[in-house]
């Protein structure tokens, strides 16, 4: 419940959001969860055996019920509030062990959603024109929006379809020229075939 409160307590938007990536990145809170994660293994484990204790004495007291005339009323007494106090001690384990489950996933669930506010919080920010707003990372993300950085990237495009233009215009030339070879050895082999067969004539 404490954990949950630090959670949902209002702060400030710059110390949550360096609280959470403290929780996130932190080595020792990383190994705190995974030992979370067996704990709650085991709770899962204590749940199925107390629910299995329910109903193992809802039976008992079903058949107390059944033999009830049959037995003294002294012993009856007795072995009935002893199978009413194992039946309140596994209900109370059942609860609790229920519950303690219940807030875990309650936990999971609000620390994946105040992550994804806060991102999202972030992201509305840098589309706001705060350059703070992200870190680092959102700072580089900004300053590659200035008009400055998209002047110089659309004439480093500019050069870049230049050189392309200039490429294929050599290409048209090359593949010219060799065509033009091409039927230059074309025409010297058939003056020469015609060569020998007026010599052979």
């Amino acid at each position: 419940m404490a954990v949950f409160l630090a959670l949902v307590i209002p702060l400030p938007h710059t110390i949550k959001r360096k609280l959470f990536a403290f929780i996130s990145e932190s080595p020792i809170i990383a190994k705190l969860q995974y030992g979370l994660k067996i704990t709650f293994i085991f709770i899962l484990i204590l749940f199925i055996d107390s629910v299995n204790r329910v109903y193992r004495v809802q039976q008992e007291l079903a058949s107390f019920t059944k033999e009830g005339p049959g037995m003294g009323a002294a012993h009856l007494g007795t072995d009935r509030m002893e199978v009413q106090a194992r039946k309140f001690y596994s209900q109370r384990n059942m609860y609790l062990c229920g519950f303690t489950l219940f807030l875990s996933l309650i936990l999971n669930r609000t620390y994946t959603m105040i992550l994804e506010v806060l991102r999202l919080e972030d992201r509305v920010r840098l589309l706001d024109g705060d350059k703070k707003a992200g870190g680092k990372d959102s700072a580089r993300i900004a300053e590659a929006g200035n008009v400055g950085e998209i002047g110089r990237l659309k004439e480093v495009i500019e050069a870049k379809d230049r050189d392309i233009e200039t490429l294929k215009k050599q290409c048209e030339g090359l593949t010219r020229e060799y065509h033009s070879l091409g039927d230059k050895v074309s025409s010297e082999k058939g003056n020469l075939n015609e060569k020998g067969d007026k010599k052979d004539l």
